[in-house]
Formats: C-alpha cells, structure tokens, sequence
C-alpha cells in the first residue's frame, strides 16, 4: 500500500507547525488527520479518472459495477476488450469510456509502467499526463496517496485552496499560482499538509 504513513504525517505536521504559526493554530484545533492510502497501480488510477466530476458516492458506484461486469481490479485487458454497452451499463460516460481504454492500452501495451516511474516528482508528473484523461489534479492524487510521495502539492485543488486561505486567514480563497508560490517554503512537507487540509475542510468551524 502505498500514501504517506501516520508515523509521517505527524512529523511532518510537527515540522510545519514548528515553522508556521498558522498552521500550528490550524493543527490545534482540528487534530491530525487519518492517512490517505491506496495501492499502487493500474486500478487505483483507474478509479481516480472514475472519481473525476462525480461525488464520492457516484464513483464508488461505478466502480463497483465496473468490477461487476469486469471482474476484480478490471484487468485492463478486460477493459480494452468490453462492449460499449457494458461500460456505459456501469455507468462511465462516452468520454471516461475514452479515458479508461486509453489507460488500459498504455498499461497492456507497456509504454506505461506504474512500478517504474520517475523518482523526481515533477517528471513523474509529465508521465503520467501525457496519457488521455489524466490531468495533473488526477496525477498529483495518484502519487500522493499511491506512492505516498512526501511533497506532492495539488495546489488546484478547491478543498485544499479554501482550507488553505482559511487557514492563512487569507482575504480570499487563493488561486493555483498563489497557492503554489506561498508553499515553497513548506517543503519537503506538502504531501502531509495537503492531507491536512483536507480533514482542515471538514472540520466544523465551531
């Protein structure tokens, strides 16, 4: 399994909090927070270009019908060989279809070996998202709660910028250039802190 272990998040929050009042104050009030893990690999990439646009719930749905008609972890050559009925019967639109056999293809093909991506994270990034349906969002969350890379920032993320501006007691929510600009100072610890966030977002303001 891979995400940024509980031992580690701690530390790295500890060390954040050391550095940053802010998110000390932050940490104070709303704990920290559970690990995000998955496992490394086709299905759980395949599950995040599922998840896109659609609530958890909905996500969850699909794919279990996916595994359904599929089999478990829907082997991508299975993926490759299903009827469109099949996929749009599991609920994947016309254009996840695409993304989803376009996966498939690069992982049977070879051209995309997940156990072997670049260490540097910026160039794992690139890999990736030249494949159809991955963004850089879709990548960063892959390698941050697969690989459980300590400083993955998904800065483009919507929780992660509310929580942050509320955090920073910002005038407003920050955008993805800003976000990125204030965190170089939060390295090598942004994996930790955009997991905060998230449990931050959820957090009642009481």
């Amino acid at each position: 399994m891979g995400g940024i272990k509980a031992d580690d998040l701690k530390r790295s929050l500890d060390a954040l909090s050391a550095a940053e009042p802010a998110i000390a104050a932050a940490l104070a009030s709303s704990g920290y927070p559970e690990p995000r893990v998955n496992e490394r690999g086709y299905a759980t990439l395949l599950r995040t270009i599922i998840g896109q646009q659609v609530s958890l719930a909905s996500a969850r749905a699909i794919w279990t019908k996916l595994e359904a008609a599929l089999g478990a972890g829907t082997d991508p050559a299975a993926m490759a060989a299903a009827a469109d009925e099949t996929l749009r019967g599991a609920g994947l639109s016309r254009q996840k279809m695409s993304y989803a056999r376009s996966l498939a293809d690069e992982i049977a093909s070879g051209r995309l070996d997940l156990d072997k991506l670049p260490q540097d994270d910026e160039a794992a990034i690139a890999e990736l998202v030249r494949i159809k349906g991955i963004g850089r969002w879709s990548a960063e969350i892959y390698l941050l709660f697969a690989e459980g890379r300590p400083d993955i920032w998904p800065a483009g993320d919507l929780a992660v910028q509310i929580a942050m501006g509320r955090i920073l007691a910002l005038p407003e929510k920050p955008p993805e250039r800003q976000l990125r600009e204030i965190s170089e100072s939060w390295r090598p610890h942004r994996g930790a802190l955009a997991i905060f966030s998230w449990h931050h977002y959820k957090t009642p303001v009481l």
